[in-house]
């Protein structure tokens, strides 16, 4: 895929043309007070791609994800999901949301329901599904993502890894067309991180659109059809994930590459994030 970056008051915009595109955002602004979280977004994502959004903490990318489903309201700019302008005061949010998915880096199960509860909830209470037809759903994406056998169990009897790749099993349930990941893997132990990596492998070579805010480089240059860097509310650089991991064009993406591709200051750029942070 051709991607041509153009100069932008604020930072790079990408525009990849075609009826294809599942997202659109242009000059989005987010502020939370005086501060300015993000500063003129323009990004589009095709059907099939896989973007990963880098950057250091505090840099806004996980606002940007919370934008994108409308969790977070924009300050400024407009933002079109599956063709449908989310930002449109008369929108009905909750339709798109069918189809979109998202995982957090909490989980965010219901600590008191099984995990096929916690997979079909949703699926019956918004897709009006019946309980046969939900569980049925539901038994099929956890073995998608390697859970077969663990619809009985209760969240706190399974691993991190585990939990969140039910997250990734209740998301799929919906059948949604855009999936969003944030930063799904920076709760989890180290050892735990390669099954929810396979997962959301698996879900890119099967063609699933994904935006995927993360601090996994080598993931992101591996499956990623795009990296996008942000960095103080703005998109510094966009292009193929190969070429900027691994040759980047602009001097403060190679500092950040730098920096977290050696262990001994991977904690100064990345930070912790988590919940109302900005990153």
């Amino acid at each position: 895929m051709t991607v041509s970056p153009e100069a932008h008051a604020g930072g790079v915009t990408t525009r990849t043309g075609g009826e294809d595109v599942v997202v659109r955002i242009d000059a989005l602004h987010k502020s939370f007070g005086e501060k300015q979280v993000l500063r003129g977004i323009d990004l589009e994502v095709r059907s099939g791609e896989v973007v990963c959004v880098i950057g250091p903490s505090g840099s806004g990318k996980s606002t940007l994800l919370r934008c994108v489903n409308l969790l977070e309201g924009p300050t400024g700019g407009s933002i079109e999901v599956l063709g449908t302008e989310v930002t449109d005061p008369d929108v009905d949010i909750d339709h798109v949301r069918t189809h979109v998915g998202m995982v957090f880096q909490q989980f965010n199960l219901f600590t008191h329901r099984t995990v096929l509860d916690n997979c079909t909830m949703a699926q019956r209470t918004v897709l009006r599904r019946s309980r046969a037809e939900a569980e049925r759903v539901a038994r099929e994406n956890l073995a998608r993502v390697g859970l077969a056998g663990t619809e009985a169990l209760m969240p706190a009897q399974l691993s991190g890894g585990m939990q969140q790749r039910v997250a990734i099993a209740r998301a799929l349930s919906m059948d949604p067309q855009l999936m969003l990941f944030d930063e799904p893997t920076s709760a989890l132990d180290p050892e735990l991180v390669g099954d929810v990596l396979g997962v959301m492998r698996d879900l890119a070579e099967g063609g699933m659109t994904m935006i995927v805010v993360t601090h996994e480089m080598a993931f992101a240059r591996e499956v990623g059809d795009r990296v996008v860097f942000m960095d103080g509310g703005v998109v510094v650089e966009d292009g193929p994930a190969d070429e900027v991991i691994g040759a980047p064009r602009e001097e403060r993406t190679r500092e950040f590459l730098q920096r977290v591709l050696d262990p001994t200051h991977r904690h100064d750029e990345q930070g912790a994030g988590g919940p109302g942070t900005s990153g």
